[in-house]
């Protein structure tokens, strides 16, 4: 039986019939209303189809209002509208305009549908774009009129687009001119009322006459609530006989008829009848989108073990959930979700939920494999990463929906401008939950571990604010996802459950929710390596490397060939940049690359190693070659170095050839993957493998070897989008196309780096192979769970001074005492747990404090800029001051005076070709003395900035040299913002004055 509240909304909404129908998108409102069964909304669907947009909302009325809904309905309608783009006819029920406000909106409508047989001569493309820019138009509208633009022309696209901006809330109009001035339609933005700014010319429209419209409607003395003035009338209808004497005066005014004639019974509030199938229109999508449209095709559905760990979370409790990889964590999360906005929604409460993740490519596959096709029916999902192209900022995204799944980074930059006092920042009290996907980095220094310490920051100060009787802050529920908390550095059980404890205490978990004995154990080999019993092409260049040993007058204490070599030679080359002795600085980044030879040639093949050393004597002449006239420096021990290569070139690329030199870590893998092509019918898996140099040549060897190809591999790499190294980043957009190509068979052998061990998720991989790489249990326990075959394969192979084989049984004991101190936590009493969890907060919060002090008082801290110099590192020229360093959207240090752009030279750097919103990078500076890389040349809104690297630099304040800095935000000098206006009103005059010349 329908309550007294269900009543007056009901009756509220009888009342408001003749608005709301001329307001509501029903095509696009349906999708929303999960409290009307699926064959009423299939059967208004029909109607927007046969009988048009404004008797398929009466409709759609008559079910909300006639029949029984479950609690909450009323709230889940209002959302409706809002999410399907009719929020006029939300704020008609919650917040309805005063009359005034109500008769101008009439009067613009009125406008505009008298002049859309002009209007439907715009650019309807670049229109919709704009208008959808200006939050005049939603996602669902911009698609449906693109769609009608192309299949029936710009005219009818027009009218499409004018009958869904008529449908928006007051306020409309004057966008809707701002779009038409800006898009360069100046005669439909006089006719519609805009002012001229230039003097007409001959044959422009009079702008006049659209305010003489205006006034002749307002004559008319159209009201909201005007009944009709006899039965003939139709609700809506107003004054036939003096909008004809409107129309008549339009002809006189020589309006162009459309490209396209207008349909007779088309209708600004309804919609273009051209088609009568019982099939509504559609956007253009995929399968998935058809199987979100309802929720019936889509229903969540968890297992026993999945519905017993989400249990305290749909209580509202703070939980980490901690199931093996492939045991379907993100579907419970999804779950999750959807009961906490439902639970919401029934109370009348906004619900705003955030799922975090660490990995670009994941948030793509959350989007599209799990929340859209689940939740869309009913709430608006969308995603945001870096490489996300909406020029919309992220606040408004927030504010606009109710999922949003994106990176940390990007949620922390605009907690940290709400913090700054921008409009645009977000809040943690903006949001009801947030989900962390691979909770185990909330540790000290990660992103994750950033934004909890707000979270718990707040909620220690909301403790004071009660106590004095105060309004706490809001705080929203959260959901940890791991498939490993780890044990971090821990060799006792002691430690062991401290940091999984510190962990539960970051993110303020009442408990940590997992399930002993849900453990799926592939099948793991070790395959051992043996020593080469002859490396000549290693000897060749340990031979090399005692030369300039010997050149440098240096004396390594470690193995040619290791890592601690590789950290040996780093510190010489930082202390030598330190101190200009550029003869052991130059020296010792050769020696670097020489000894990445060697590792390569432990792990990859010979000729593979000797490319690497190939490119980089290629990027060293490069950088040496000079535009033009200009002639760069080349010192005696850079000859020195050039010349040393290329009197052993030749011995290196015969030694390359010789297949027995090869190492065994190679062949062992080589066996290994025809073994299990040749033993499987339906053979996928991955190899992860350290450097991406690595997984680049191990994917070429593969592709290369026609044995391989006989027996159906299909391989590719994957490789992390940042750029770190040398090697080029792949792009999420191709990442995003090898792991669709892997999911789908097309690749059956993935190549890949760490960027690949978190949330893949690809059922059918049955064997993983860790190639020459182990670092942590966590790593260990996720690469395993890239396997989620029921015959899945676990191999690790060893590489020489890779310590690989004793490192992975290291492993295993550390998962084993992780799986037992989850246990020992999971049994103590809540009150003990509890107030564990406290000391680590407090005592978390009290280290932060200590940290940002520490930070605060550093000797360089309160410097200015003006304190620091830069000298070039290869040359040690002084470069400029910190006072001449500007810098762009908190971000980019550019440097824009005369006299520094006198000290570089310009390079293409293809490599580097990127567009962004407000600037374009597409080539390099390096010195003019010497050839050494300085940056980028950014193009910033017409203005070339100069962008440095504070890496290739190095830096005295004060008179303290310093040669470790890679990153700007490790230098802790604030330099001033870059003042666009100033320095463009600079260009411009320095521009007239050589034009007066």
């Amino acid at each position: 039986m329908a309550s007294n509240t269900d009543e007056i909304h009901k009756n509220l909404i009888d009342c408001l019939r003749p608005r709301l129908q001329e307001f509501i998108t029903v095509e696009q409102v349906v999708n929303y209303l999960h409290f009307i069964e699926p064959a009423k909304k299939e059967q208004i669907r029909q109607k927007v189809g046969t009988d048009g947009n404004v008797i398929a909302a009466n409709f759609l009325l008559d079910i909300v209002i006639n029949e029984q809904h479950t609690v909450g309905w009323f709230r889940a309608f209002v959302d409706a509208l809002i999410h399907g783009g009719s929020e006029h006819a939300a704020d008609y029920l919650v917040n309805a305009p005063s009359p005034e406000v109500e008769a101008e909106n009439d009067y613009c409508v009125r406008l505009i549908d008298l002049l859309a047989p002009s209007l439907a001569n715009m650019k309807t493309k670049e229109v919709c774009i704009e208008c959808y820019s200006k939050e005049l138009l939603t996602t669902d509208d911009k698609e449906q009129i693109l769609a009608k633009t192309k299949n029936n022309g710009n005219g009818i696209g027009a009218v499409e687009l004018l009958s869904r901006i008529v449908k928006r809330p007051p306020g409309w109009f004057s966008t809707f001119l701002e779009v038409l001035r800006d898009t360069e339609h100046k005669d439909l933005y006089e006719l519609t009322g805009g002012s001229p700014t230039e003097t007409q010319e001959p044959g422009d429209k009079q702008p006049e006459a659209a305010a003489e419209i205006c006034e002749s409607l307002k004559s008319m003395e159209i009201t909201a609530t005007e009944e009709p003035q006899d039965e003939s009338t139709e609700p809506g209808d107003k004054q036939p006989e003096a909008a004809a004497e409107i129309c008549e005066s339009l002809k006189s005014m020589e309006i162009t008829d459309t490209e396209e004639p207008q349909d007779e019974s088309t209708d600004l509030y309804g919609s273009p009848e051209q088609s009568h199938s019982t099939e509504p229109s559609k956007p253009a999508g995929s399968d998935m989108a058809a199987a979100a449209r309802d929720p019936e095709l889509a229903e969540i559905v968890l297992r026993e073990y999945q519905m017993d760990v989400a249990r305290p979370a749909l209580e509202g409790k703070n939980i980490i959930i901690c199931l093996p990889t492939g045991s379907g964590k993100t579907r419970v999360a999804v779950y999750i979700t959807k009961k906490h906005l439902d639970s919401r929604r029934e109370e009348g409460k906004p619900g705003k939920v955030v799922i975090l993740v660490n990995k670009i490519p994941l948030v793509e596959q959350h989007y599209s494999k799990e929340f859209l096709p689940f939740l869309k029916p009913t709430y608006k999902v969308e995603r945001v990463s870096g490489d996300s192209q909406l020029k919309i900022s992220f606040a408004k995204i927030v504010k606009k929906n109710d999922i949003i799944i994106c990176t940390a980074q990007i949620l922390e930059n605009y907690l940290e401008r709400a913090n700054d006092g921008d409009d645009e920042g977000v809040n943690l009290s903006d949001l009801t939950l947030i989900v962390i996907d691979e909770c185990h980095h909330t540790q000290k220094g990660g992103v994750y571990n950033h934004i909890m310490m707000r979270y718990l920051k707040q909620k220690h100060r909301n403790k004071r604010l009660i106590k004095e009787q105060k309004q706490p802050v809001s705080l929203p529920q959260i959901l940890g996802l791991t498939a490993s908390p780890g044990v971090g550095k821990a060799t006792k059980m002691e430690k062991a459950e401290e940091h999984i404890l510190r962990i539960c205490a970051n993110l303020d978990a009442s408990k940590i929710m997992s399930l002993g004995d849900f453990k799926k154990d592939p099948r793991k080999t070790i395959l051992t390596v043996e020593d080469r019993k002859q490396d000549p092409f290693g000897d060749v260049i340990k031979k090399i490397m005692s030369v300039i040993h010997q050149h440098a007058q240096l004396s390594p204490t470690c193995d040619l060939g290791s890592q601690n070599y590789e950290q040996w030679v780093v510190q010489k080359e930082r202390q030598a940049a330190k101190e200009e002795d550029q003869v052991v600085r130059v020296c010792a980044e050769y020696l670097r690359q020489y000894n990445d030879s060697l590792l390569l040639s432990n792990t990859i093949r010979m000729c593979d190693a000797l490319t690497y050393l190939n490119n980089h004597y290629k990027e060293q002449i490069k950088k040496k070659t000079a535009p033009e006239e200009e002639k760069i420096q080349i010192t005696a021990t850079e000859r020195f170095l050039f010349n040393l290569f290329k009197e052993n070139k030749e011995e290196l690329e015969r030694l390359a050839k010789i297949p027995e030199y090869e190492n065994d870590s190679l062949s062992k893998l080589r066996m290994r993957i025809l073994q299990e092509f040749s033993t499987r019918d339906e053979a996928r898996g991955i190899i992860f493998t350290k450097t991406r140099h690595s997984a680049i040549t191990l994917s070429q060897w593969i592709q290369e070897n026609p044995k391989f190809a006989d027996i159906g591999v299909k391989p590719s790499h994957v490789i992390g989008g940042g750029d770190q190294s040398d090697v080029k980043p792949m792009t999420a957009a191709e990442q995003k196309d090898v792991l669709k190509k892997f999911s789908t068979g097309e690749v059956n052998l993935l190549i890949a780096t760490t960027v690949a061990e978190e949330g893949l998720d690809i059922p059918a991989c049955n064997f993983v192979i860790r190639y020459g790489l182990v670092t942590n249990e966590i790593a260990m326990i996720q690469s395993q769970g890239r396997g989620r075959a029921e015959d899945s394969t676990y191999i690790v192979v060893d590489v020489k001074n890779s310590g690989v084989a004793e490192k992975e049984c290291v492993n295993e004991y550390r998962e084993g005492m992780m799986i037992k101190a989850i246990k020992k936590i999971r049994a103590l009493k809540q009150a003990d747990y509890d107030k564990q969890i406290t000391e680590f907060q407090i005592q978390a919060i009290m280290e932060e404090k200590v940290r940002q002090t520490k930070q605060n008082q550093k000797a360089f801290k309160d410097e200015s800029p003006s304190a620091v110099k830069f000298s070039c590192r290869h040359c040690t020229k002084a470069v400029c001051t910190g006072d001449e360093i500007h810098i762009i959207e908190k971000m980019h240090r550019v440097n824009v005076t005369p006299q520094f752009r006198k000290l570089f030279i310009q390079k293409e750097n293809t490599a580097l070709q990127e567009r962004l919103l407000d600037y374009e990078t597409n080539g390099s500076i390096a010195c003019k003395d010497c050839g050494q890389l300085w940056g980028s040349m950014m193009m910033y809104r017409g203005i070339e900035c100069p962008c440095l690297n504070v890496k290739n630099f190095v830096v005295n304040i004060s008179g303290k040299k310093y040669s470790n800095f890679t990153k700007w935000n490790e230098l802790p000098i604030k330099f001033p913002a870059f003042d666009y206006i100033e320095h463009a009103s600079l260009m411009v005059q320095n521009m007239d004055d050589e034009e007066s010349v």
